[in-house]
């Protein structure tokens, strides 16, 4: 599969802002089954200094000031990305990985090469995920026993918090605490990814937070509209000898093709899309939107194969 992705952020200052200082993270990644095949950033105004760099997790960050009045602040992402999630694991490697328990995990965690330790930091609590909250300790050990299988536990908590959560748009912001989030058993994908990892977390065992889109299909017979997908995430558990695994709770599935990984961190502020700070007074708002569809020369070269 190849997708367009197009991502949009708008905000309006008031009376204005007289500078910004801004970090992105919006550059999809390129990794076995994943390639980004094209990328641009139109910022407006001009950016007076603009860098890119890769962050600690080694994903694409763009920093950017604007250092004049604007009233203001748009920013798009443009890009297109190869998907092809059967090179992304070895079948026969991942069906070896599926009987790794949670004992032999824990146990290979106790290592001292490079690869361990650096996964050690994914066990620890994080900006906003931490793992001494008893309720959600309880809910995790419903399915994590030392001598099952990591990916199944892990597989059941995904069916769990997607039974047992409802998606809420607006019931939450980036400021509730997961322990709201766990009483109410409302909120959306962020909520579902960094409550499943502080269950994982809670067990001594590794999870991090992905970033990402997911194509979604509008309704059999109506047309996709422009700007109706939104950012999306899920969360990742490591499999000893294995390698990360990808899990979304919001939708209960593995993601395959229709997920588009831009970044990975210990929670959602180590990945927001966007963030910074301004110099402005009064209201500001802002808007989002993002398209992800199939390529056009993708849907053609489809058509043409399926004609010969």
């Amino acid at each position: 599969m190849i997708f367009d992705l197009w991502h949009k952020t708008k905000y309006t200052y008031e009376h204005g802002a007289s500078f910004c200082h801004n970090l992105t993270t919006i550059k999809p990644k390129s990794f076995a089954g994943q390639t980004l095949l094209d990328y641009s950033l139109e910022i407006t105004p001009t950016p007076t200094d603009i860098t890119e760099r890769l962050d600690f997790f080694g994903n694409a960050v763009t920093r950017f000031s604007i250092q004049q009045h604007h009233k203001e602040l748009i920013v798009i992402a443009r890009s297109k990305v190869a998907r092809d999630y059967e090179k992304q694991h070895n079948e026969a490697d991942f069906l070896k990985a599926k009987k790794v328990t949670i004992a032999e995990t824990l146990t290979q965690l106790k290592g001292t090469d490079a690869e361990i330790i650096d996964v050690r930091q994914f066990v620890m609590p994080s900006p906003l995920i931490s793992i001494g909250n008893n309720e959600i300790k309880a809910y995790a050990a419903k399915s994590f026993s030392s001598e099952r299988s990591f990916y199944e536990a892990a597989n059941e908590l995904m069916q769990r918090i997607y039974t047992d959560f409802d998606f809420v748009p607006g019931f939450t912001n980036i400021a509730t605490p997961l322990k709201d989030v766990m009483a109410a058993k409302k909120g959306v994908c962020q909520d579902f990814a960094q409550i499943a990892i502080a269950c994982i977390r809670a067990m001594g065992l590794p999870a991090k937070y992905v970033s990402g889109y997911i194509e979604t299909l509008p309704p059999e017979g109506k047309e996709k509209l422009i700007g109706t997908d939104a950012s999306h995430a899920w969360f990742s558990v490591y499999i000893p000898s294995f390698g990360w695994v990808d899990f979304d709770p919001t939708n209960n599935q593995i993601p395959k093709n229709q997920h588009i990984v831009v970044a990975h961190g210990r929670d959602y502020y180590d990945v927001p899309p966007l963030k910074g700070v301004i110099y402005s007074m009064g209201k500001n708002t802002m808007e989002v939107s993002v398209d992800l569809r199939p390529s056009a020369s993708y849907i053609s070269q489809m058509q043409s194969q399926a004609q010969q």
